[in-house]
């Protein structure tokens, strides 16, 4: 499955995505943590020894990689984020992109790959979302199996709504202090995803009082699944003293097995993730990507390509 976190900055998505990470790999199955948040932390929060080489830098090859011997793509050039696989694409399975060189490994097992931040040639001339694009093409062209997980910490707020990334998952978490700021970009993010069959659940964080759960029950209702009582040992963690799984508090360790009950209980739809994926390259082939390339991207689409296994 390929859950995404998303939140207001500050909810504590990067470490919710960085626990429940934990969480699975603890549990024997194999999982792929990717930091897709501009600020870059997730590799800090799993304690990882060393950072993963940054996916925006190697988006060109990717792309070669990506495009095989699909005829519809001339060159990585004519490759865009939002560019769909076909029959000669290269597609990859999850121990591809586990076994990925952009990945590095940490103690816990995960396998953390991430876009990487802006550099110095970046700032002032780049958007964020070219480097957010490699993830893209990756989940475009993954095939992933029973038992695969995928964790994808997103941007901030809902910024993931400025491009197809966002219909790429079977679940979206979405990370929720129990304040008016944090349930705002609930309503926003639920609004966006309403006509996209998005997938929805709210993890409420930093609850101190069952007054706090309250008050998420009342702005929330049923898509509130669990939450996270404030923890010392995640404190702790943050703060870069050792911390483990078995450090939390019973309540917290319990709903970190909630999120996976929940994701395990989705059901993997391809035929609209296939339908999305042309859908949003149309638009986006529309809206710039023409120009950009000098080439009618709509052709790249192919419509004998059956997604999935």
């Amino acid at each position: 499955m390929r859950v995404a976190f998303v939140g207001k900055g500050g909810s504590g998505k990067t470490t919710m995505s960085a626990l429940f990470a934990r969480h699975v790999a603890s549990q024997g199955a194999p999982v792929v943590a990717i930091d897709a948040d501009i600020n870059q932390h997730l590799a800090l929060v799993l304690g990882a020894d060393e950072s993963p080489e940054p996916l925006g830098s190697r988006l060109a090859e990717i792309k070669e990689h990506l495009r095989g011997d699909n005829p519809r793509i001339p060159s990585a050039e004519a490759m865009v984020k939002t560019t769909p696989p076909g029959r000669g694409s290269r597609l990859l399975r999850f121990d591809d992109l586990a076994a990925s060189p952009y990945a590095v490994s940490t103690a816990e097992g995960v396998r953390l790959m991430a876009t990487g931040p802006f550099t110095e040639d970046d700032l002032g001339v780049a958007c964020y979302h070219s480097k957010v694009g490699a993830v893209e093409l990756l989940l475009n062209h993954l095939v992933d199996g029973p038992g695969e997980y995928v964790v994808v910490d997103m941007t901030a707020g809902a910024d993931s709504f400025a491009s197809g990334l966002f219909t790429r998952f079977d679940l979206t978490f979405l990370v929720a202090e129990p304040t008016r700021q944090g349930v705002s970009v609930y309503r926003q993010y639920r609004e966006y995803a309403a006509d996209y069959d998005v997938a929805l659940a709210v993890v409420g964080n930093k609850v101190h009082a069952p007054s706090d759960v309250d008050f998420l029950r009342d702005q929330v209702g049923d898509d509130l699944l669990t939450w996270m009582e404030h923890s010392a040992a995640v404190r702790a963690m943050e703060q870069g003293r050792p911390f483990a799984l078995d450090d939390l508090e019973p309540g917290n360790a319990d709903a970190l097995a909630v999120l996976l009950k929940h994701l395990d209980g989705q059901v993997k739809d391809w035929p609209r993730f296939g339908r999305q994926t042309a859908e949003f390259h149309l638009r986006n082939a529309r809206a710039w990507a023409n120009d950009r390339t000098g080439l009618d991207l709509a052709e790249q689409i192919d419509p004998h390509f059956v997604y999935g296994p």
